[in-house]
């Protein structure tokens, strides 16, 4: 019977399995050999110790924390959630470096967008300071006591933040879809580092935009000139190249373009009219020259109206060559404005470019996105007029963001791991009400304590997980009163990081027998059935909202998980009675992992024939903590 180690994914051995499997020959004894690997690499390998890189002190250890697994877990907190039984949304309270850790495995790949608004590194920031040796340890040790800001007189004021940064953003790329998308808020203070580090982590060919967000609009008496924006830097799992037809002409052309995670948006077609009748209906003019000098794109077009002759502006070209050109004037596709004695424009027509969509501008208006204060008004419109955040982000920006990386309508999971205020859980639960969609939002939240002299804390938030949750509640009753759609799912299930369930073997060397006697019990008195099951499910891979149908045999529970994917039973006195009823539950069409507790049998006798009896019903995967 297997044993769980009761980790999470190791991911430095995941990264030697996948070179292993590129290179084969590389592998010596079960190791990598280095000398061979430079050789099957050639002269892409840097020798030179003069080299550009971006590099800080601690970034060597910040990579180790990201790399080591971690042996804590997450413990359902039911009292706390809402429609535990029925929502698939998760709001996870802990640090968020060993919650990425611990979501590994179940989540591998399976996130469509991940926005974060992490601290800014203001100077009155709380900065996240990971503890290598014991990061549960150190992450208790941190939520029982008030946070302390990285201050700017602090020597290690830009490396402390790139230190907290980078693992989180190591972990967080291993979660996303090929086809998933990160947008992180920044502004001047760190978004230099932070382009840097994602340049490192993403690629810096998956760079998506670098998007300027009008946070406010009123003028700041700020030094020099008064800062109304921030960033949204934007970047790709993995960009990949793709075509698109576009009919501009009698026959079909194909441009390439380059296709990320960011989906063109529904076209207006308000912005479409029909001013002369054209029998294939509404259109709009665009410019018909395009960006680059290419001499066989560079002709002069005379205006039949006018005679005037038009060369492109400078530093440009026109979108076809010259024989193009006039089977578009012939095909009634040019127009030279609305009075027809301007410069030529091309005739684009809703029902040709509908299917494609309309590309996004990199440019967020406050009109067109809301500001920072739209975001406080909606917190107090949820809160009695309280607000309770200083800058939280409008539902609106997020929705955007949303709209770019998910298609309408779809089930993607949306992840946020430094929810804050709870703006994005907000937003997918307003854009999946406008959309039909059923989109899943992950939360994670550090619990930090709010000051005893806060309006937060006078209200009864003790900390600021206790304010997410609850707008998230107000949030989800508001859509639901306004839109009436009673199937939107405004739930979440809530899990707290702690120590893992299992105790760690720590015998006392002062007394071992007695010591040996308390590891024969190995799950920690305190600890539930459920503790333990979620345990199990994050460690084996399986997502926390998976179907689990409770199965009751004689007052023992046997957990029936994903119709029969996993059954497992967390008793003590197990006898071959139990073994017999999970084989009832075993599926027709694919296997079964079986998981019991290591001191759950009767004796060792049954154990055995556990095992055997499992293997002759086709049973062979069994496993045990």
């Amino acid at each position: 019977m297997e044993k769980l180690d009761g980790k999470s994914l190791d991911i430095t051995k995941e990264n030697i399995q996948a070179l292993k499997q590129l290179f084969p020959e590389i592998v010596t004894e079960g190791k990598i050999d280095f000398d061979k690997l430079r050789v099957v690499l050639g002269d892409e390998i840097e020798t030179r110790k003069e080299k550009y890189e971006f590099t800080w002190h601690g970034k060597t250890q910040a990579l180790k924390m990201a790399q080591t697994p971690s042996t804590g877990t997450l413990r359902p907190d039911t009292e706390t959630s809402k429609n535990w039984n029925k929502t698939q949304n998760l709001y996870i309270e802990g640090d968020n470096l060993e919650v990425l850790k611990l979501l590994q495995k179940s989540y591998f790949g399976k996130i469509k967008m991940i926005y974060i608004d992490p601290p800014y590194n203001t100077g009155r920031d709380f900065v996240y300071k990971d503890n290598f040796k014991d990061n549960i340890k150190n992450y208790k040790e941190t939520t029982g006591q008030e946070t302390k800001s990285n201050s700017e007189s602090n020597g290690r004021y830009h490396t402390n933040w790139l230190n907290m940064m980078y693992p989180r953003l190591k972990l967080a790329r291993n979660l996303l879809k090929n086809d998933g998308v990160i947008f992180i808020s920044i502004d001047d203070n760190e978004e230099n580092n932070l382009s840097k580090i994602c340049d490192e982590i993403f690629g810096e060919d998956n760079l998506v935009a670098k998007i300027p967000w009008q946070a406010r609009q009123s003028i700041q008496n700020d030094t020099d000139l008064s800062s109304s924006h921030e960033y949204i830097l934007a970047y790709a799992k993995k960009r990949r190249q793709t075509h698109r037809r576009l009919k501009e002409t009698n026959k079909d052309v194909w441009h390439s373009i380059e296709e990320f995670a960011c989906y063109p948006l529904p076209l207006d077609e308000n912005k479409f009219d029909n001013p002369d009748n054209d029998p294939r209906g509404p259109w709009k003019a665009d410019p018909f020259d395009a960006p680059n000098i290419r001499p066989n794109l560079t002709y002069e077009i005379t205006n039949p109206n006018t005679g005037e002759r038009f060369l492109p502006p400078r530093g440009r070209c026109w979108r076809t060559d010259e024989k193009s050109f006039k089977k578009l004037l012939e095909d009634n596709r040019i127009i030279f404005g609305k009075t027809g004695e301007s410069k030529p424009q091309l005739k684009v027509f809703y029902h040709e470019k509908k299917e494609f969509g309309s590309v996004e501008s990199t440019w967020f208006s406050g009109d067109n996105y809301g500001t920072a204060t739209h975001g406080t008004k909606e917190l107090q419109n949820l809160f009695n007029g309280v607000s309770y955040f200083d800058t939280p982000k409008p539902t609106k920006l997020i929705k955007k963001l949303i709209q770019l990386s998910t298609r309408s309508g779809s089930e993607e999971y949306i992840m946020d791991f430094f929810s804050g205020s709870s703006t994005t859980a907000n937003a997918v639960m307003r854009i999946n009400a406008e959309d039909g969609g059923k989109r899943k939002f992950i939360m994670v939240q550090l619990p930090e304590l709010t000051d005893e002299k806060s309006e937060p804390y006078k209200a009864g938030y003790k900390n600021i997980c206790e304010i997410g949750k609850e707008r998230i509640r107000r949030a989800g009753d508001k859509i639901v009163e306004e839109t009436r759609k009673t199937d939107l799912d405004t739930g979440f299930k809530v899990f707290k990081l702690d120590s893992s369930n299992v105790k760690p073997w720590d015998p006392n060397l002062e007394n071992l027998e007695e010591g040996m006697l308390e590891q024969l019990e190995n799950i920690k008195e305190d600890r539930s059935k459920e503790d333990l099951l979620f345990e199990i499910l994050l460690k084996i891979g399986i997502p926390l909202t998976t179907q689990i149908e409770e199965v009751d045999y004689k007052g023992k529970t046997i957990f029936n998980v994903a119709y029969g994917s996993v059954l497992l039973c967390l008793e003590d006195d197990i006898d071959l009675e139990i073994v017999h009823e999970m084989i009832k539950l075993k599926p027709e069409d694919f296997d079964t992992k079986v998981i019991f507790k290591e001191s759950g049998f009767l004796n060792d006798s049954v154990k055995t024939n556990a095992i055997q009896t499992l293997k002759k019903n086709g049973i062979n995967d069994v496993r045990s903590v």
